[in-house]
């Protein structure tokens, strides 16, 4: 039995939270779209880790020694005597998928299509107005030559000469208990119950083919990086022409050079002359709206903020309100000073400052001064 925890790579004591957190992370590496077609059969394997331990009750069963995934719900494993499903037994003795003796249908030849995924980079502004942008993909598509019909010329499958339309064949065989029925797919037909006597040439009979195509994507104002978006039948095209799966897009948003987001506010920084902050200016900044006046009251200090209202994020659930854009200020103090400006500064002092008053002393929490190398990993990061 398959360790379903060893596959997701997590603990048997695992939240649903951090196992669906696992899963998107591996469907995202090995998604054929994405890691390329080799790595089918893995994410294949994710999916049934998936589709087991995100279940509760399949779960609990997986955790008794019991393989949901495995033929005959896996009882074979547990404490059934290793004799399997009684179901799936009568069913090959007697052809039958439901009861004694019922006959088992033809294989539909349309089969519904796999989810695709996608990864898109935006800007900061865009999440911060929204936009519409086209993601290239390269999935399954219906087949232009034949609409998913897999025959050329609009031709339709006819009646297996074999099974008779059955899709399956009984044949006779010899046990301890007597002579019984067992039934197996048609090896003329592959269990459909009809032939398609001219493949398309192009899909080869399959309805579909691979194709790179381009699906518009509405990113909403006010969207967090790694969210994941659902469109609905974009995904990859089933065999026959069946159902198209969804196609899932994972959004995330650059770094912006000039901005840094926090919640739906916008922080800047900007550095000013000692003077301003003393005196009070105004100074023209860049916004995603446009030039702004940010108004630097007199008397500011080092690291003091001026916000600038409903100039930051859109509000994602909001009616078109916005965050805030937080300007911060660095003072900057001037070094090497000429003659003339060391005496204003020194007049300055001598009318402001008072010798021999007492300093403020207090405690604060230190602060380490990070090194080279620590800046270079946090501008990585």
């Amino acid at each position: 039995m398959a360790d379903y925890y060893e596959v997701l790579g997590v603990s048997r004591q695992a939240s649903d939270d951090e196992i669906k957190k696992a899963y998107r992370k591996l469907s995202r590496k090995y998604h054929p779209d994405i890691a390329g077609p080799e790595f089918e059969d893995k994410f294949k394997e994710v999916n049934s880790a998936y589709e087991v331990l995100s279940d509760p009750d399949k779960r609990r069963m997986y955790d008794q020694g019991v393989d949901p995934n495995a033929p005959g719900g896996g009882y074979g494993n547990a404490s059934a005597g290793g004799f399997g499903d009684f179901s799936d037994v009568f069913s090959s003795f007697f052809g039958g998928g439901s009861g004694f003796g019922g006959a088992q249908g033809p294989i539909p030849r349309s089969q519904p299509g796999r989810d695709s995924l996608a990864g898109l980079n935006i800007t900061l502004k865009d999440a911060v107005f929204g936009t519409v942008q086209n993601v290239d993909i390269t999935t399954y598509s219906l087949c232009p030559d034949c609409s998913g019909s897999g025959a050329q010329n609009g031709e339709k499958p006819v009646t297996c000469p074999v099974c008779n339309g059955q899709g399956y064949r009984q044949q006779a065989v010899r046990t301890l208990l007597g002579q019984m029925m067992t039934s197996q797919p048609c090896e003329r037909c592959e269990g459909h119950g009809t032939i398609i006597e001219h493949p398309c040439e192009t899909c080869f009979g399959h309805g579909r083919v691979r194709a790179k195509r381009q699906v518009g994507v509405k990113i909403p104002a006010g969207i967090q990086t790694d969210t994941r978006i659902r469109l609905s039948s974009q995904g990859e095209v089933g065999e026959g022409g069946g159902a198209a799966g969804d196609l899932y897009i994972d959004v995330s948003i650059k770094p912006d050079k000039q901005f840094s987001r926090q919640g739906d506010d916008l922080h800047c920084w900007i550095s000013i002359p000692m003077t301003w902050a003393a005196l009070g200016h105004d100074v023209t900044i860049q916004t995603f709206d446009g030039e702004k006046n940010l108004a630097i009251p007199d008397g500011s200090q080092p690291d003091d903020t001026v916000p600038l209202k409903n100039l930051g994020v859109t509000h994602l659930h909001g009616n078109g309100e916005r965050g805030d854009l937080v300007a911060h200020l660095q003072v900057e103090i001037p070094r090497n000073l000429n003659k003339k400006q060391r005496d204003l500064l020194d007049s300055f002092a001598k009318s402001h400052d008072k010798d021999g008053a007492a300093i403020p002393q207090q405690s604060r929490p230190v602060v380490a001064r990070k090194g080279f190398f620590d800046r270079i990993k946090d501008a990585l990061n």
